[in-house]
């Protein structure tokens, strides 16, 4: 069989390291002479990322419901890139992917009602189909650890109470994808020192480097995809 590249996706808290992490493994990607291509979500240089990037700045207001279709729709607009990178053996790396959109657009609560206005499976259904990837690294780290850092509170979900629940709804997601046996779904400790987590993160990159011959697969369960479907137009 054929091999192709894998695909590695880091997730995280905000201010947990993810980005500082893929530049790093991407790098070393490049220096160690591996094909290899480094994406980040959302990508704010589409005409849908730029109306992403003013309402994650607060600089414009828009439905719960637009956003988290827009989040969608930022990552359908690379998904064909990513399966050709993949098959012509090309490990693509991704700084957050559908995962983030799902727990940050589920954790949402509104202040005069404490049901989330947006349904974990409605927020699940637009992203179904999506290339799943073989790996995903979660960097798990504590709210208010991650409230001492640099730059915390410059953007719109980076408040402490807003983390926590997002975290939660990552651990569901973590939960579905490694009982789903689509692709591995791995915790690491994003708290530590920043060499620390590289060389955690390298442990675990290294043995997709020589490429994969298992095939592409697509985001969640085949068998819940209809119900996910319908649940986007209720």
């Amino acid at each position: 069989m054929a091999h192709r590249g894998p695909f590695v996706v880091i997730e995280g808290l905000d201010r947990s390291g993810k980005s500082t992490q893929a530049e790093a493994l991407i790098k070393r990607l490049q220096d160690e002479k591996i094909p290899s291509k480094l994406i980040k979500f959302p990508d704010r240089s589409t005409p849908i990322g730029k109306l992403i990037d003013s309402y994650l700045r607060s600089e414009s207001e828009l439905d719960d419901h637009v956003v988290h279709l827009l989040f969608s729709a930022n990552r359908w607009e690379v998904a064909s890139s990513i399966v050709k990178d993949l098959q012509a053996g090309t490990l693509v790396l991704c700084d957050r992917y559908a995962f983030s959109g799902i727990a940050f657009s589920a954790s949402k609560l509104k202040p005069d009602s404490p049901e989330p206005p947006l349904a974990y499976e409605w927020c699940r259904a637009p992203d179904v189909s999506l290339p799943a990837p073989d790996l995903t690294l979660f960097l798990d780290i504590l709210p208010e650890k991650a409230k001492e850092r640099g730059g915390f509170g410059e953007e719109r979900y980076e408040k402490e109470e807003v983390q926590e629940r997002v975290r939660v709804i990552f651990d569901r997601i973590g939960e579905e994808v490694e009982s789903a046996g689509a692709g591995r779904w791995l915790v690491l400790d994003g708290g530590l020192d920043q060499e620390e987590v590289e060389k955690s993160i390298w442990a675990e990159v290294k043995p997709l480097t020589k490429g994969t011959t298992a095939p592409i697969q697509k985001l969640w369960d085949k068998t819940r995809e209809a119900a996910m479907l319908s649940a986007l137009y209720i």
